[in-house]
């Protein structure tokens, strides 16, 4: 697809430019040759599938990785940030998915962090802190926000702490925000609230870039779309000139079927069941619920941030310990204290925090694919390097993991790689039943339908799969039955093939 001839004349209104980037990594071409402008007074989104250069090029704006070659220009200046700290005093700031501020700090404290006011003798002394709380709240009203600005910032929710590091990012006169995924953690009403600051930010002239894998997200709140692909610049488009379908394609180079395909889990249904919880619960976490899973079935579970959902998630593999009713795996009663007590009982479980509570940053491809297969040999049967290694290739073929080699960190690998090298940890472990929490969050279109085709085939197999996810059309096309959730408690369970608006409504039905 061809780059669109969008503005090329008005250079004036071009605020950040990038031409000819291109950064490497050992083995790996991140970002080649690639040409990127930021306009004032536009919301511009960056897209692409994971492993396209999306954090690449974010790092290379902001100073954290200089590029092998190519030019950035600010105001048709070229600069040369070295430092996240040195694009910020240039004028880009960059708030996260992760918010990096101190959660032990008041409000005001995380905004002026570095730059406090002071007062005394040329202004050297003491902190200014009246000056600093009556800035910090005359900032924060800009965003429509009234908060204690002396509280501390841990005690908020992340929505409000995204508005406060956006807010940082106003009292440093930014000329360009670039938010990195800044809506994973938020509920609708978090989103519009957020849409609607930045809708008023773009109106006063601010250079916005939103990075996001939310496809209709981004069609709600983006002027103008940059498309990545392996690296480099596929084109730049009016979202107008832009439909979704013509989107997907343009990020993998290819069309993708509206559809990943349902599976016949024939018998099934009427099967014993693998495992079986009779009034499982834990005091404050999640009211006591029934659930069953059978070989060769794929169990959805619906309901709303806050629902109970991972609660489940964790009962089941023994992260939280229940309070209250009994297990059964193979109809014979067991108790699941631990995790290990979990997989010897042929359990799995892939985690909602893939960077928190999955991989292990700092070991490779092929350390954390075994991670699980040797915790539940123990160490008098050490896996050796050798074998290690057979069985990562063995996964990173099957499973299409895209990585240099699998002695490569997996820090190196982008997020949908990351999390099919998990789903390898725990395919090792030869598992009966498959806890999914929020398997697809945070990765691109066609790595979703690869993770999803392969739970799948993994059910087709005879694995019994418990799908967690946030995203309700994933939920309802990929289960045989979907369990819904409200207010950690189970409200009722609905057929194969029920319709998102059908959770919905149970949802809002049963007071």
């Amino acid at each position: 697809m061809a780059a669109s001839t969008i503005d090329r004349n008005r250079t004036d209104l071009v605020v950040l430019e990038a031409r000819g980037l291109t950064r490497r990594f050992t083995g790996v071409l991140a970002l080649s040759n690639v040409d990127f402008r930021l306009r004032a007074g536009e919301v511009h989104a960056l897209m692409g599938q994971n492993g396209a250069g999306k954090s690449t090029l974010i790092k290379a704006l902001t100073g954290v990785y200089p590029p092998d070659a190519g030019e950035l220009l600010l105001d048709g200046r070229a600069i040369h940030p070295r430092s996240p700290a040195e694009a910020q005093a240039l004028g880009i700031s960059t708030v996260y998915q992760e918010v990096n501020l101190c959660p032990n700090l008041s409000v005001a404290e995380n905004i002026y962090a570095g730059r406090h006011p002071r007062k005394g003798a040329a202004q050297l002394w003491r902190i200014d802190r009246a000056r600093m709380h009556r800035d910090a709240r005359a900032l924060l009203a800009r965003l429509n926000l009234d908060i204690d600005v002396g509280s501390l910032l841990g005690r908020h929710s992340v929505a409000v702490q995204q508005m406060v590091a956006i807010a940082r990012a106003l009292g440093t006169e930014s000329k360009v925000l670039i938010l990195d995924e800044p809506t994973s953690s938020l509920d609708e009403e978090e989103v519009a609230r957020l849409f609607a600051v930045l809708r008023q930010l773009r109106d006063q002239g601010m250079a916005i870039l939103f990075v996001t894998h939310f496809l209709e997200q981004m069609y709600a709140i983006s002027d103008r779309i940059t498309v990545l692909r392996n690296g480099r610049r596929v084109g730049e488009y009016l979202k107008a000139e832009l439909p979704p379908a013509a989107l997907i394609a343009a990020m993998v180079g290819r069309e993708l079927s509206a559809e990943a395909g349902r599976h016949e889990a024939a018998g099934v249904a009427d099967g014993p069941p693998l495992l079986a919880a009779g009034g499982i619960g834990r005091r404050g976490q999640l009211h006591p619920i029934d659930i069953a899973l059978r070989r060769g079935e794929v169990v959805g579970v619906g309901g709303l941030l806050g629902s109970g959902r991972t609660e489940l998630a964790r009962l089941l593999f023994g992260l939280d310990r229940s309070d209250s009713g009994t297990l059964q795996v193979d109809g014979q009663p067991v108790r699941i204290d631990s995790p290990i007590d979990a997989i010897r009982l042929g359990l799995a479980m892939c985690p909602e925090e893939r960077k928190h509570d999955g991989i292990v940053a700092e070991l490779s491809v092929r350390e954390n694919i075994v991670l699980a297969l040797q915790a539940r040999l123990g160490l008098r049967k050490f896996l050796s390097v050798g074998r290690q290694q057979e069985i990562a290739e063995r996964y990173v073929e099957s499973l299409g993991i895209k990585t240099a080699g699998t002695d490569m960190p997996i820090a190196f690998l982008s997020g949908g790689n990351q999390q099919k090298a998990l789903l390898a940890r725990w395919l090792a472990t030869d598992p009966r039943l498959m806890i999914l929490d929020e398997p697809t969050r945070g990765i691109d279109v066609a790595a979703k339908q690869e993770i999803m085709a392969e739970i799948l085939a993994l059910a087709r197999a005879g694995l019994a799969v418990l799908f967690i996810s946030s995203e309700m059309d994933e939920v309802v096309r990929i289960a045989d039955r979907v369990v819904v959730l409200r207010d950690r408690r189970k409200i009722g369970e609905l057929p194969a093939n029920c319709s998102e608006q059908a959770v919905y409504h149970l949802i809002a039905a049963v007071q």
